[in-house]
């Protein structure tokens, strides 16, 4: 009878979990309000490839060490793969071990904007391209300095342009 009484709650709270979860879960799409850059989803799926839509409008993450922008050394512009817009410098990138390329601050303050996401039930701060609110990755209070910062970026999210590392 115990034992039965235990798996009881055990599966209730379960389901309280992803109860929590599924309400906890706001914005499960690319950032909301309004930006300069706004299309269809029918356009965003004409526009991206399928993993770049899942990440930049669905907040997908892609796996770790799977984009080869993790392993870019090369001066230049991270660009976001939806509207073109630069986002972070080469001078700003490190290799955080992670599997996902990382920067330590954004190439401007304007560049991308940032919310609260609790999909892991803890509270974590969403990065979003400011042009198009498409979904970039995260920020965490890790990386080295001058910042401290760590932008993990998921690499579809991105295009690099080799050149300049300053934003125009």
């Amino acid at each position: 009878m115990i034992r039965r009484n235990f798996l009881k709650a055990g599966l209730a709270a379960g389901v309280a979990a992803i109860g929590g979860m599924a309400f906890l879960r706001q914005g499960a799409d690319a950032a909301e309000g309004a930006f300069p850059v706004s299309r269809s989803e029918a356009e965003w799926k004409k526009l991206l490839t399928p993993d770049q839509f899942a990440v930049l409008r669905q907040e997908a993450t892609e796996r770790p060490f799977s984009s080869a922008l993790n392993d870019n050394k090369k001066s230049g512009l991270y660009v976001c793969a939806g509207c073109d817009t630069p986002v972070y410098s080469s001078k700003a990138k490190f290799d955080s071990g992670t599997g996902w390329p990382s920067f330590w601050e954004p190439v401007s303050a304007t560049a991308v904007g940032t919310t609260t996401d609790y999909k892991l039930i803890y509270p974590r701060t969403e990065v979003h391209c400011a042009t198009c609110g498409g979904h970039l990755g995260h920020v965490f209070n890790d990386g080295p300095k001058p910042t401290g910062k760590r932008h993990c970026i998921n690499g579809v999210a991105m295009n690099f342009k080799p050149g300049s590392t300053e934003a125009s």
